[in-house]
């Protein structure tokens, strides 16, 4: 199986209250596994507020729904031993 690297990462991102924001993190490979995100080292899921995609299979995305005070920190997306953050 290939060692699949980050090409392109995250980007910092300044949203207001109460809107989305969208991370996105492109890899080398399609079908990458061993793949996750986290926001302030707590991993997260796909779920009604945080939606977890994949765009023309290597391009990650993170969209945080409806962001408050507590999602500030740092969003981490990992693929095998490679890290971005922002």
């Amino acid at each position: 199986e290939p060692d699949v690297t980050i090409v392109s990462g995250l980007k910092d991102a300044a949203v207001a209250e109460g809107d989305d924001v969208t991370f996105r993190c492109q890899v080398s490979h399609e079908n990458a596994r061993d793949v996750e995100w986290k926001l302030q080292d707590v991993a997260l899921q796909n779920n009604e507020m945080n939606e977890i995609s994949v765009e023309k299979g290597k391009i990650h995305t993170l969209t945080l729904r409806k962001v408050t005070e507590q999602d500030i920190g740092t969003v981490t997306f990992r693929v095998g031993p490679h890290v971005s953050t922002a």
